[in-house]
């Protein structure tokens, strides 16, 4: 399917001014590598529905056609993510940050170098590695292949989308795992408050990016919810409301 036929907006920056007690606290919504923000829309509507002022941005080479993806570098993802850090600063007095896949590792590289302006993260099926995938072995795959085969849309629930790419762009891998091994190297600075979702059953990732985590960050406050009824874009998945109802919890115990 790819992005055809995606609602108007879903494609695209989204941001919502919250109300009430909880308005000056900010949600930033970061989706993963091929996705787009409507991965993360329904998750940003329903913060937004509890008063919280919301941004989800759409990451460099996503939403608009595979090509693009192969023309950006890794460094404007942070860039992206931080211009939005910046944003919420301007009217929110504390800011979480919530990352999906490679929006997860993303997460946690701003994390490691923003974290004065973070009061907490909430990761679901975060990526840290591609097994057997480095950047050296990246660039020479994407030498000879330019796209392959897609890894978007991993969801159990029938009839929905995320509206990935339906190719997998082999510059932007190459990209993504120099993203990678910089987040990875600097885990051991975080130690914010941490929620981590996990899927039992993901066909994109294995288990091993969830360890390499929980054991790299050096926060003491930090859970791990293990999803049963969902895969790899949980976010979308029959255990979105797990998500959203312990994500709320979680900003309120910690704001």
């Amino acid at each position: 399917m790819g992005t055809l036929g995606a609602p108007a907006g879903y494609l695209e920056d989204f941001s919502a001014i919250g109300n009430g007690a909880t308005k000056e606290i900010g949600i930033l919504l970061v989706h993963g590598f091929t996705g787009s923000p409507s991965s993360m829309r329904p998750w940003a509507e329903f913060m937004h529905q509890q008063g919280y002022t919301v941004r989800v941005p759409r990451l460099p080479g996503h939403g608009t056609k595979p090509e693009d993806l192969n023309q950006v570098t890794w460094q404007e993802w942070p860039r992206k993510v931080e211009s939005e850090l910046r944003e919420l600063q301007k009217t929110c007095t504390k800011i979480f940050v919530f990352g999906l896949s490679m929006g997860g590792g993303l997460t946690l590289y701003t994390a490691e170098n923003h974290q004065e302006k973070i009061s907490g993260v909430v990761l679901v099926n975060p990526m840290i590695h591609i097994p057997r995938v480095n950047p050296a072995l990246a660039k020479l795959m994407s030498k000879f292949q330019k796209m392959r085969s897609a890894v978007g849309n991993d969801i159990k629930r029938k009839n929905v989308t995320e509206y990935a790419y339906d190719a997998l762009p082999m510059v932007g891998i190459y990209e993504l795992t120099k993203m990678l091994k910089a987040s990875r190297e600097n885990l051991g600075k975080v130690t914010l408050p941490t929620l981590l979702f996990h899927s039992t059953e993901d066909h994109v990732l294995p288990v091993s990016n969830t360890e390499i985590i929980l054991k790299g960050i050096s926060s003491k406050d930090k859970e791990r919810v293990e999803l049963t009824n969902s895969y790899h874009v949980a976010t979308l998945d029959h255990d979105m409301e797990i998500i959203f109802e312990k994500s709320l919890t979680f900003v309120q115990a910690r704001s």
